[in-house]
């Protein structure tokens, strides 16, 4: 175990979550709650207890800004150490020395958790950047992967061995990350959610146990782990589907805003009200770019198969006059780039603030529309520095996650059959926060207020802001929330993991 010397700066937030230590100290180190222990003192004693390439550093580290920067940086955790592990045991290791010691943890993998929650966290960061090896199983029906891999890592090692694998859609985040919430992505159509494609999960809980949870063990527990599972425990690693890989085509046209209502008209009878061929999935931005006065329209296609067969369904789109057209047969590792979602586009930098608002829907108001981007419209206008905010909407097929029964996961959302969202970025400004939240406010307020009276607002648990209702997470029939409550009362009943949009009582 290597670590530097650390100045001895003191965590003067971290308290006991559940009020006392456990008075179990096998390692002779925890003679008493230390409440202001010090980073030094940290490094030292968990240092001894850790693998040999496990490290431990603080802000005064030159890898501390990489280490602890974040996709959102509006209200984020507060990191005061960061421990890396480097072998799943340590994971354990890690939340029983912390346990003990009244010390919070938060395991981080690419750092994109949106929510406001997380910054009531402060204390050590749980690194999971070197766990990331991927093992592809002996009859090419699976992969047993650690809880660090990354989507981007993922899609080319199991290309190049001639798999795919059902991922979210933007290179640069985790893989587990959005698959505890469900995970959306292109081959839902055919696979379903990430989620849907776990077969086994390997966990560290709350008091530092390790339980493997599936189908077979543990299956209320894998039943939370699908939908609300960053209350539950820490994924070390896992056993995913794969699938045989295959070409991709996509399509990329650009519309002015007078296209707006014919635009989504289309949209809508292609969506089908759900039936959306399973190959195709597509989203679209509101954005701005410097040729063209006004905001534009961009919409993005991609098809799991040939041009010739994907063209009945976008040739519709192309007929509406697009002023920018592009297309092209490309590998699946190549789709992220073609559609702008790869780990090096905009889409993904870090280090903004991202004000968001999400709405699932069924079908789009095209009314609403139009009042969404004239709301889009008037806010880079008089807000200059908001510029490159977007209105994001995607819409994967949902034939293979309308197929699993809602009841069998904690994922409550399996008929929204759009993903919908409004991310306000910029530079830390605190002028500019609260025009952005009323404007990610109203805007997902209008995408609401469009839909029929009988349908609830839905927030993607991924997406959320940490400011909804949590029945927009978690679901509004009353035995889901009753069944996660009783859950974490047995598996997490110190709120350990009470960090990102958290199950309360």
């Amino acid at each position: 175990m290597r670590f530097p010397f650390l100045t001895a700066c003191v965590l003067a937030a971290l308290h006991a979550v559940h009020g006392t230590a456990v008075p179990s100290c096998p390692d002779g180190l925890c003679l008493e709650t230390r409440a202001r222990i010090s980073t030094k003192q940290i490094a030292a004693e968990l240092g001894r207890l850790l693998s040999k390439s496990s490290q431990i550093f603080g802000p005064d580290d030159a890898r501390w800004p990489n280490a602890t920067e974040r996709f959102q940086t509006y209200m984020p955790p507060n990191i005061t150490l960061v421990v890396e592990p480097a072998l799943e045991a340590d994971v354990a290791t890690i939340v029983k020395y912390a346990n003990r010691n009244s010390v919070p943890f938060l395991a981080v993998n690419r750092a994109h958790g949106y929510t406001i929650t997380l910054n009531k966290f402060t204390g050590i960061q749980i690194n999971l950047a070197g766990l990331r090896n991927i093992e592809i199983a002996k009859d090419g029906k699976s992969a047993l992967m650690q809880g660090g891999v990354y989507v981007d890592q993922v899609i080319n090692t199991l290309w190049d061995a001639g798999y795919v694998a059902n991922t979210g859609s933007c290179g640069c985040v985790g893989f587990m990350g959005p698959a505890l919430g469900g995970g959306h992505g292109r081959y839902q159509g055919m696979y379903g959610l990430v989620s849907d494609s776990l077969d086994q999960l390997n966990v560290v809980l709350a008091d530092g146990s390790t339980v493997t949870v599936s189908d077979r063990q543990n299956q209320d527990l894998f039943w939370a782990m699908r939908g609300a599972g960053h209350n539950f425990g820490i994924v070390t690693s896992f056993v995913a589907k794969i699938y045989p890989r295959q070409m991709w085509y996509y399509r990329n046209l650009v519309f002015t805003q007078d296209k707006l209502e014919p635009l989504f008209e289309a949209v809508n009878k292609l969506g089908g009200n759900g039936t959306q061929p399973k190959e195709l999935g597509h989203y679209g931005l509101l954005t701005k770019v410097a040729a063209v006065p006004d905001p534009v329209i961009l919409w993005s296609f991609a098809y799991a198969g040939s041009q010739a067969d994907a063209a009945k369904f976008l040739d519709p789109f192309t007929a509406l006059g697009p002023i920018q057209f592009e297309d092209g047969n490309v590998t699946y590792p190549e789709v992220a780039k073609a559609q702008q979602t790869a780990i090096d586009d905009p889409i993904c930098a870090p280090g903004l603030n991202r004000i968001t608002a999400t709405a699932g829907l069924q079908v789009f108001n095209v009314t609403t529309q139009r009042q969404i981007y004239d709301l889009y419209k008037a806010n880079i206008n008089k807000y200059l520095e908001l510029a490159t905010s977007y209105v994001i909407m995607e819409q994967y097929s949902v034939e293979a996650v309308k197929a699993v029964d809602p009841a069998s996961q904690a994922f409550p959302w399996r008929d929204d059959y759009l993903l919908l969202g409004i991310d306000i970025d910029y530079p830390s400004n605190p002028s500019l926060d609260a025009p952005a939240l009323k404007w990610a406010k109203d805007t997902v307020d209008l995408w609401n207020a469009g839909q029929p009276s009988w349908r609830k607002p839905s927030a993607y648990v991924n997406y959320a802001m940490g400011n909804e209702p949590m029945e927009q997470w978690y679901g509004y029939e009353g035995w889901r929330l009753a069944k996660l409550r009783a859950l974490k009362k047995r598996y997490d009943p110190s709120g350990r993991f009470n960090y990102y949009n958290p199950i309360t009582y």
